[in-house]
């Protein structure tokens, strides 16, 4: 009977692990909040969900959001699409060595001008495999592929883009690698370590 609870008391740790894991496995752009008239750099984190690589990510951008810049990516090309008057409407990224493999992410990379009203930005990506199949993260924020929104608040001027600039690495650091991250981990973790106490206890 203890080693059951202890054996159940491990699985409900995997558990948690897997669902906290899954709970971030979608395309999402960061940073999750940002501010009105800004010079956002802005993450694209594209893992792959599939035992398929990925081959091809394509970003549509928020009508109210005007990119011109992309960093570039080694083993990866990107062409940008303009709508009737000029302006870059959508950027697709195409794998030129294979693509991402599974269990592999990429993160791509641009700048953008952010409106100067607040609200929330929608960023609908279409993300292709290899085997010809293309998931689109476009839908609302229960569905099973969300499109990913940012939050624009009131505050960086337009002649703050270089504020902004500097800031913006640290603050999608900051929202995309630690809590996403590290927080599965934790509770994996802490969980493990009650259920391995309460198997001494027991047992002494």
């Amino acid at each position: 009977m203890k080693v059951q609870r202890w054996l159940s008391s491990i699985l409900l740790s995997g558990a948690i692990l897997a669902l906290a894991t899954t709970a971030q496995a979608h395309v999402n752009v960061y940073p999750k909040e940002t501010k009105t008239g800004a010079y956002e750099k802005y993450t694209v984190r594209v893992p792959v969900e599939k035992d398929v690589n990925t081959t091809k990510v394509r970003l549509e951008f928020p009508d109210n959001v005007k990119v011109s810049t992309v960093m570039p990516i080694a083993g990866w090309d990107y062409a940008f699409e303009k709508d009737s008057e000029g302006r870059n409407k959508a950027i697709t990224w195409t794998a030129t060595a294979g693509g991402l493999k599974p269990h592999e992410f990429m993160e791509f990379a641009f700048v953008g001008a952010n409106p100067k009203e607040t609200g929330e930005l929608t960023w609908k990506a279409y993300q292709t495999y290899a085997d010809g199949e293309t998931v689109e993260w476009t839908g609302d924020k229960d569905s099973k592929t969300p499109a990913s929104v940012t939050t624009v608040n009131a505050g960086a001027g337009e002649d703050d883009h270089g504020a902004a600039q500097t800031a913006a690495p640290a603050q999608a650091a900051a929202q995309t690698g630690g809590s996403s991250n590290t927080l599965p981990t934790v509770l994996a973790g802490l969980a493990l370590l009650v259920a391995i106490i309460g198997f001494f206890r027991k047992k002494a």
